[in-house]
């Protein structure tokens, strides 16, 4: 049954997702913060695929029905409607400078495959609360830093100094995607660092609280400092190895195609191999890494030379520079971050100490490294999909 106007106004936020479809492929989605999108689910050349066309009530129902006849059109035309830009530049048709907006959600329809629902709502919530009101219908190519800065600036006004640093990764993140697709010569966002005020984070005796976690991992997401090191904190979270492990990662450990990594027992603590199972969000992450490093021999080579690993204290000055002091966090942390959320999650004693690759003093003297290795995926990537809800 088509939707209506009213009906949609009147929605209450559900305790669960839900999908309330107007007909022909198009779908209100609505997430449990509220949020109301529009989306269209459409087969392409034998795959399935959703288009969000933007949030209500910015976009009207009227508004949501002419996006799908215009994407059936491009269909009838054998093109993704992802792809509309792409082919207009590609068959030299004139359709009229892309906007900031149009190349912000093909951005985000790229960025939220193999993500969590409630991940990429809030990132599409901010997008549409925080940037696309000021610059949906400018040309991206347009855009000055100024500009942009403005924008970021009218949220850093009202205190949200957080959000502000959020929304300038994703401007960066839209503007690189703008720059690989041939749609603006460079990344203005990269002329704002230090344009904004320092987040401020509050101290905290131990991060164990979701809350406290969360900021945390925000921070580093919007960390603007050394694209190695960002990596590399990014990836310390969700794998929770030893500091020292994580440093010394090579790229002949891993296996992509198993999604594990196998850590020599030369380089454990306990003198054994250890595996660790690699999370959907892992395996983007070393996407991200590999344009950097994937030719040498570590994941995270020192600044100097990439003979060597990177050091600790580069990735502690990270931390510091995110504004975590040696008593509030390090590196090591996160070992004791998952250690304690796990445990309160109920999980199995056994996988946790397995996965930390503790001494089996209690469990066992010795041990295969693949002992409860299908529990121990299973609990790594809810793990990571958990990090994810707290971004």
């Amino acid at each position: 049954m088509a939707l209506k106007d009213l009906e949609i106004k009147n929605l209450k936020p559900p305790e669960k997702a839900q999908k309330l479809y107007d007909g022909g492929g198009l779908f209100l989605f609505l997430a449990t913060n509220g949020l109301k999108s529009w989306r269209y689910e459409y087969a392409f050349q034998g795959r399935r695929s959703t288009l969000t066309f933007g949030t209500y009530p910015d976009l009207s129902l009227k508004e949501a029905r002419e996006r799908l006849v215009d994407a059936k059109k491009l269909l009838r035309q054998r093109t993704a409607p992802a792809l509309r830009g792409k082919a207009a530049r590609q068959s030299g048709e004139t359709a009229g400078p892309e906007t900031f907006g149009t190349v912000a959600l093909e951005w985000f329809e790229r960025k939220k495959p193999g993500k969590k629902e409630s991940y990429t709502s809030k990132i599409l919530g901010r997008l549409e609360k925080e940037l696309l009101p000021f610059l949906r219908d400018r040309p991206i190519a347009d855009i000055k830093p100024p500009e942009l800065l403005e924008a970021l600036r009218r949220i850093e006004s009202r205190g949200a100094v957080d959000t502000a640093h959020r929304c300038l990764q994703y401007s960066g993140q839209i503007f690189r995607y703008a720059v690989s697709t041939g749609r603006v010569p460079h990344d203005i966002s990269a002329d704002l660092k230090g344009a904004l005020s320092p987040a401020v984070h509050s101290h905290f005796s131990s991060l164990t609280e979701p809350k406290q976690i969360g900021e945390l991992l925000r921070a580093i997401d919007a960390y603007t400092g050394n694209p190695i090191v960002k990596l590399a904190l990014r990836m310390a979270p969700y794998v929770f190895v030893r500091p020292g492990e994580l440093r010394h990662a090579e790229w002949a450990e891993i296996d992509l195609e198993a999604a594990t990594w196998k850590i020599p027992a030369e380089k454990m603590k306990m003198k054994q191999v250890h595996i660790v199972p690699l999370s959907t969000q892992v395996i983007g992450v070393l996407g991200e890494l590999r344009p950097y490093t994937g030719k040498g021999r570590y994941l995270f080579p020192s600044m100097r030379t990439g003979d060597r690993p990177i050091s600790d204290m580069t990735l502690l000055a990270g931390l510091r520079r995110l504004g975590f002091s040696r008593e509030e966090m390090t590196v090591h942390g996160f070992r004791s971050i998952a250690s304690t959320l796990l445990n309160e999650q109920g999980y199995n004693r056994d996988w946790i100490e397995r996965q930390l690759a503790h001494s089996e003093r209690g469990i066992r003297a010795a041990y295969n490294y693949a002992d409860f290795l299908p529990n121990r995926r299973t609990m790594m990537q809810e793990w990571a999909d958990y990090l994810d809800t707290l971004l």
